[in-house]
């Protein structure tokens, strides 16, 4: 829940009123948290915390062994979201389809926009980088830092893939790999 302001016209003060986040989450649904990837919501509960009592979304990240817990008022500020629709998804694939468009500046610059891309949570953007640093067999050797940043890109738009169109991680890298290839 968030809180805004509200005018009483009456008093002439302002107070604050609760307001509920307008995306609801359930336990079991799959999640995207924009710094780490695709969660699972594991429980919704309320904990007393510095004699505060907050409402929580409990996401676990089995492949990194993490568990975020996510205060409700706070949801739409860390950008918590439901994993995309079908055609969002089909959008991401037709951008991997796309020439790779590789600006000519400097490399530590290149590298933070693709690291805020990523942070984005954004498939279209992430999608944007995995075609901008694919390197088929044929091309030239990738730096340490590129290929970290594109298998950080790769995977994060694979497993978001993969939940969207219910298939396995794996499953879902080759399909990718296949379109990137195919151009």
């Amino acid at each position: 829940m968030v809180w805004i302001p509200v005018f009483l016209k009456r008093q002439g003060v302002f107070m604050t009123k609760k307001k509920f986040p307008s995306i609801a989450f359930n336990s079991g649904d799959f999640v995207v948290y924009p710094a780490h990837g695709v969660g699972k919501v594991a429980d919704i509960s309320k904990q007393q915390i510095a004699g505060t009592e907050l409402e929580l979304i409990v996401v676990n990240f089995d492949k990194d062994k993490m568990t975020l817990r996510i205060p409700m008022a706070k949801v739409e500020k860390v950008g918590l979201r439901k994993i995309s629709e079908a055609s969002t998804m089909s959008d991401a694939v037709n951008v991997l389809k796309g020439k790779a468009r590789i600006k000519k500046i400097m490399w530590s610059r290149r590298a933070q926009e693709y690291e805020n891309k990523i942070n984005s949570g954004n498939p279209i953007a992430i999608a944007e980088v995995v075609r901008d640093l694919y390197r088929s067999e044929n091309l030239a050797e990738q730096s340490y830092s590129e290929r970290q940043i594109y298998e950080q890109a790769l995977n994060r738009l694979a497993s978001e893939y993969a939940v969207c169109n219910k298939v396995s991680q794996e499953e879902a890298e080759t399909a990718l790999l296949s379109v990137l290839s195919a151009r």
